[in-house]
């Protein structure tokens, strides 16, 4: 049954501005406004297995995704990396604990803990803080952090969830991965990766996350049995994409729930 397994719901599916860009009259950000396929809230997942729910990066758009639901609670929270677009909801989550008395646990790596500290100090009186630890459980599976380059931005946190030979991986933020963090993202049954652009022709110095071209080659060489890419552009039209994508890679949905 479906709640047994654990289901993948997508909060948000567009990069650090979302779509619509305020200021841009392109097509696809002109479809936004109307019809709405092309409406991108920051990338967020949220995790549900049983009564058990993970979300994954409470950015901004959190409130609005919540209302979208129709969800007044929330459980546990697993932060990739303290850019705004990652964690900008929690000051509004902290509201939430205030006034329903709750006490989600906050899971990050040490050192975004101490991040989200210095930028929202008053997060943790409401949430609980925990490091993130190697092979810590969390709704069934092993939870692996691991370090990405997240280019002109620094680094970032993937994490590669496996129970028995099933393994997927999150990884929303990256570009230029190396073999040690490659090694990471092998063998896999799904891999949700950020891309941004279809081909970004920014100098290379000046990107930090992976455009569709790039994301291709990089699935190519890693063989996952299923990909979804996230973190998208005003570049990409949900109903036109540049070229047919490899068998095997699709566009991640808002609201698209897949079960595991």
């Amino acid at each position: 049954m479906h709640s047994e397994k654990t289901s993948i719901l997508f909060f948000g599916t567009g990069d650090s501005m979302g779509v619509p860009r305020v200021y841009c009259g392109c097509g696809i950000c002109g479809e936004a406004r109307t019809t709405g396929r092309n409406r991108r809230l920051r990338s967020s997942l949220l995790l549900r297995k049983g009564e058990e729910e993970l979300l994954v990066d409470c950015g901004p758009d959190w409130r609005v995704q919540m209302e979208k639901l129709g969800k007044r609670n929330i459980g546990n929270v697993l932060i990739t990396h303290a850019h705004f677009d990652h964690i900008g909801g929690l000051p509004e989550l902290a509201d939430l604990c205030r006034w329903t008395d709750v006490h989600p646990v906050l899971y990050a790596p040490e050192e975004v803990l101490t991040i989200i500290r210095r930028q929202f100090p008053w997060v943790e009186g409401r949430l609980v803080f925990s490091a993130v630890k190697p092979d810590m459980e969390v709704l069934g599976w092993t939870l692996t952090p691991f370090r990405v380059n997240h280019g002109k931005n620094g680094y970032s946190y993937a994490y590669r969830f496996q129970r028995d030979e099933k393994a997927w991986v999150y990884c929303p933020d990256s570009i230029a991965l190396g073999e040690t963090e490659k090694q990471h993202m092998r063998d896999l049954q799904l891999l949700i990766l950020g891309t941004s652009f279809y081909k970004e022709e920014a100098d290379f110095h000046t990107r930090s996350v992976y455009d569709m071209v790039e994301a291709c080659a990089l699935v190519e060489e890693l063989e996952p049995e299923e990909t979804l890419f996230t973190h998208m552009s005003h570049d990409i039209d949900m109903d036109h994409t540049p070229v047919l994508l490899p068998e095997g890679i699709t566009l991640a949905r808002t609201g698209q729930e897949l079960f595991l």
